[in-house]
């Protein structure tokens, strides 16, 4: 893991402090240790940092003014939303010297327009309360992770985040029409077009979807509705095998096609973790499987079709060996049932000691590969250890996590973290995957770039950043 800043920004002074406070007001320039606390650390602790200050901009013309001042006096800044990210990219490092942004004051919903299927929101706006806007509205907005009680909007464009719904609607990327964006020096780019067709030169929104916080900052942004299913049928089935798995998968999206809109895999221990774990969380099923497969398909109408298709796919995979057992949710309580056991996953691994994660993407074709190869190596190299593969088979994404072995100490265990990801990321890439499928880089995976960037991306991303941010204060030293 990347523990060092590589950042030259400035120290900035006590008056210089006092001005920066000014923009903001002094109520939201947060100083004391101990309110600052909160912001410098992630939830699971592997990164900790210090900071000058905490700004709390409401407007966009107040992060425009701290920008102007940032750029002309050097001073870094670190953006930070809901402080959900996994690879350190919201939280400064340890010399001091940075400035945070956390923009959860900036939280209102500007409009949401069903004709349209659009909503125009700031990027502070938490995702659970962006999905009951869309909802109230009688719209969905399809975006949704573990994390989405406390994430907000604008890491999640920061980070271009994925969750359990891309299969059928696409990463955060794929729901944004038009972006609102402060520049490294100040300058405010007004992209918020509704517009499903812009053929007008460059798509520049792309450049700061998954750019986590280097290029500028995203402080509002218009979003991509959908029509709300009128029917989701929800299934939790038992398997013997990975290969199981994928011709259960292949089987599921031949008969619902694009009304499949969530195959999520996890194995017999994760689902352990979580009921030993979780409060109220119970087996689905009467006996133990190796694999556990969580199957949502929708309907665009409330006439019973889609738990009929997928009633009749389960049923063909019983006949045909493919799955041991599986229930078919008879009520919306029960599918909730099903999906905590998926979402409690990410929270329970911390209370089975130390976790060495990777976000990881192969093929879909190879994720049995990746599971497999990548199982007995870390096997191999700790003796013990309890791996817990997880995640959103149907795109390929892959959690591919590793607890300790019970009885070992867990700073020994989190000693191997370099050699263990190392060999899982050796594996990823032979299968031609990505190191980072929704995560994104940040501190974690920075120095891994140039395993997966070729010398002419690596310039190009280079060359980008010195355009955007030529003093190098938006969040230095991270994805570069």
């Amino acid at each position: 893991m990347s523990k060092k800043a590589s950042n030259t920004c400035k120290a900035p002074t006590r008056q210089l402090l006092k001005r920066f406070s000014a923009i903001v007001g002094e109520a939201n320039a947060i100083d004391d240790p101990s309110e600052m606390a909160p912001f410098l650390r992630e939830w699971r602790d592997l990164y900790a940092g210090q900071a000058a200050l905490i700004l709390k901009p409401r407007t966009v013309d107040e992060v425009s003014q701290i920008l102007i001042l940032a750029n002309e006096s050097g001073t870094a800044i670190v953006p930070q939303g809901g402080n959900t990210g996994l690879v350190g990219g919201q939280i400064p490092f340890e010399s001091g010297h940075e400035l945070v942004l956390n923009l959860s004051r900036m939280n209102a919903i500007r409009n949401v327009d069903p004709l349209s299927n659009t909503m125009t929101l700031e990027a502070g706006v938490i995702l659970e309360n962006a999905q009951k806007a869309a909802d109230e509205a009688g719209r969905l907005f399809p975006l949704s992770l573990a994390s989405e009680g406390s994430c907000q909007i604008g890491g999640n464009l920061a980070t271009n985040a994925g969750g359990t719904a891309v299969l059928a609607y696409g990463n955060a990327r794929d729901l944004v029409l038009g972006l609102e964006v402060v520049l490294a020096d100040g300058r405010i780019w007004e992209g918020l077009r509704a517009l499903k067709k812009d053929n007008t030169g460059y798509d520049l929104k792309d450049l700061f979807i998954g750019s986590e916080g280097t290029l500028g900052i995203i402080t509002a942004a218009v979003l991509k509705l959908v029509a709300k299913p009128a029917e989701r049928a929800c299934a939790f089935v038992g398997l013997k095998s990975l290969d199981d798995v994928a011709r259960l998968f292949e089987a599921s999206a031949n008969a619902a096609a694009a009304n499949l809109t969530a195959f999520e895999i996890m194995p017999r221990i994760g689902l352990e973790f979580a009921i030993k774990h979780g409060s109220g969380a119970r087996d689905p099923l009467e006996r133990s499987h190796p694999w556990y497969a969580l199957i949502e398909i929708s309907g665009a109408r409330a006439d019973g079709r889609a738990g009929g298709v997928l009633e009749a796919v389960l049923v063909q995979a019983v006949e045909d060996g493919l799955a041991n057992d599986a229930a078919l949710a008879a009520s919306l309580a029960q599918a909730k049932s099903f999906w905590q056991l998926r979402e409690l996953l990410s929270e329970v691994q911390k209370l089975e000691g130390g976790s060495i994660k990777h976000d990881v993407s192969v093929p879909v074709a190879r994720v049995p590969d990746l599971i497999k190869q990548a199982s007995a190596c870390v096997e191999a190299m700790i003796p013990g250890c309890r791996p817990v593969p997880f995640g959103h088979f149907g795109d390929g994404n892959i959690h591919f996590n590793v607890s300790q072995p019970t009885g070992m100490e867990r700073d020994v265990f989190m000693s191997n973290w370099d050699r263990v990801t190392q060999a899982v990321h050796d594996i990823v890439l032979s299968l031609e995957g990505s190191i980072g499928a929704e995560h994104g880089i940040g501190r974690m995976k920075r120095a891994l770039l140039a395993r997966v960037k070729s010398d002419v991306e690596l310039s190009l991303m280079g060359d980008i950043k010195r355009v955007l941010d030529p003093n190098g204060i938006l969040n230095p030293g991270k994805l570069l």
